[in-house]
C-alpha cells in the first residue's frame, strides 16, 4: 500500500471515529452524525472538511455523492496499525475457548475441525484451521510388527499420530526378533527427531548396523516416505453460512464468488500460508491483518483475513484466521484468534495426539 501521509491529532481521530461507527452500523458516516453521536470539539463544517481532506488524501470513500463516507483499505489499514485500541478476552470467551478444549478430541483432524467451529461461533465469521505439516512432527516411534515369516506391517507415528501404515511381503523369511531389535533401534536413536530431520542416510546407517536385508531397508524408507508425504494443506474451514449475515455480501454474485474460493482448499491455503514457517511461534503469538485488495483476488477485495500462528511440539506451526467483510470488528477478532491459538496449541502439547 503507497505511503500516505501522518494525519494529525484531529484527523486520526474523526477516522478512528469513522471507522468505529461504520463497523458497528454498515452505514456511511457524514458530519451529522460524528457531530450528534461524538464530543469532537469541533463544529459541524470543520467536520466536514476533514472528512473531504481525509477522502482527498485515500482514507476514506464517498459510496454516492450525497452519502457519508466510508473507510478505504488505506483507512482501514491505518486504524488496525496506528488508531484501534486492543482488546482483550471477554470472560465468557475465555470460559467458552477453555471448555472447549477441556473436551476436545485427541485426533488431530478431530481438534482442527472443532477448533473452526468454535471459531467461527465466537467470531460470527468464516474460520479456517491449517494442521502442521508433517514435516514438522515429531517422530515418537516406529513397529516392524512380525505377522507371518514373509508377512510385516510396517507402523510410523509421530506427534500427529499414526502417519503410515502398511503391510509388506517378504521374498524370504524374517525373524520376529529381528524386526523388533530394528524397530528398537530406530526408536532408540531418532525418537524425538522432527521429521524433516530424520534422513535417508540415518536410517540406511541403521539398518546396516543390524545387518538387515535390503528389502526390509527399502520397506523402512518407504514408510517414513509416506510418514512425512502431504498431498493437500490438512486444513478445515467453517462458517461459511454467517457470511449471509453480513451486509456487503447480500448481493449474491459477490457471495458466490467468495464461496468459490472457500470451496477450493487450495486457493484458501495460498491466503494464509506466508504464515506457515519452519519457526514456532512466539508464547504469545502475534496476529496478522490483510485488508481488501492486500489479499490479491478481485473477489476478496471487500475481504479482509486476520491470521495467527500456533504453536505443535518444538518446531511445527500451524495457522488459525478468520474471514470475514472489511467492516469487521479486528481487535474482537484478533483476540479472538489469539486466545483461541493459545489454547489450540496447549491441548496439542499436553495431550497425546492420535
Amino acid at each position: 500500500m503507497i505511503d500516505k501521509p501522518e494525519l494529525d491529532k484531529r484527523k486520526s481521530f474523526i477516522l478512528a471515529t469513522v471507522v468505529y461507527e461504520y463497523i458497528n452500523t454498515a452505514e456511511p458516516v457524514g458530519s451529522v452524525t460524528l457531530t450528534q453521536k461524538y464530543n469532537l470539539g469541533v463544529s459541524s463544517a470543520t467536520i466536514r472538511n476533514e472528512l473531504a481532506e481525509l477522502e482527498a488524501g485515500g482514507y476514506l470513500v464517498q459510496p454516492h455523492t450525497s452519502a457519508g463516507r466510508i473507510p478505504s483499505d488505506a483507512g482501514y489499514r491505518t486504524y488496525v496499525d496506528r488508531l484501534m485500541q486492543p482488546e482483550v478476552l471477554t470472560k465468557d470467551d475465555t470460559r467458552r475457548i477453555r471448555d472447549q478444549f477441556r473436551e476436545a478430541s485427541n485426533e488431530l483432524a478431530d481438534v482442527i475441525e472443532q477448533t473452526t467451529r468454535l471459531l467461527s461461533g465466537l467470531s460470527g465469521n468464516l474460520a479456517i484451521a491449517v494442521a502442521p505439516s508433517r514435516d514438522t512432527h515429531a517422530f515418537k516411534h516406529v513397529q516392524l510388527l512380525w505377522l507371518s515369516a514373509r508377512t510385516s506391517m510396517v507402523v510410523v507415528v509421530t506427534s500427529g499420530g499414526v502417519a503410515a501404515q502398511r503391510v509388506v511381503e517378504w521374498t524370504s523369511d524374517v525373524a520376529a526378533d529381528d524386526l523388533t531389535r530394528l524397530s528398537n533401534a530406530l526408536n532408540s536413536r531418532l525418537g524425538g527427531r522432527i521429521m524433516e530431520d530424520v534422513t535417508v542416510a540415518q536410517l540406511d546407517t541403521i539398518c546396516s548396523e543390524l545387518s538387515a536385508p535390503t528389502e526390509i531397508r527399502d520397506a523402512v524408507r518407504m514408510a517414513f516416505a509416506q510418514a512425512r508425504q502431504t498431498e493437500e494443506p490438512d486444513l478445515a474451514a467453517s462458517g461459511a453460512q454467517n457470511l449471509l449475515d453480513q451486509p456487503e455480501f447480500h448481493d449474491l454474485r459477490k457471495l458466490r464468488a467468495i464461496l468459490r474460493i472457500v470451496e477450493e482448499q487450495r486457493t484458501l491455503y495460498d491466503l494464509i500460508a506466508d504464515e506457515l514457517t519452519h519457526e514456532a511461534p512466539a508464547a504469545q503469538p502475534t496476529p496478522h491483518v490483510r485488508i481488501g485488495h492486500e489479499l490479491g483476488p478481485d473477489e476478496l477485495s471487500e475481504c479482509s483475513v486476520v491470521t495467527v500462528p500456533y504453536r505443535f511440539g518444538d518446531r511445527g506451526v500451524g495457522v488459525l484466521a478468520i474471514l470475514g467483510p472489511r467492516r469487521m470488528p479486528y481487535a474482537r477478532l484478533m483476540a479472538l484468534a489469539s486466545g483461541t491459538a493459545r489454547s489450540l496449541g496447549d491441548h496439542l502439547n499436553d495431550v497425546e495426539i492420535r
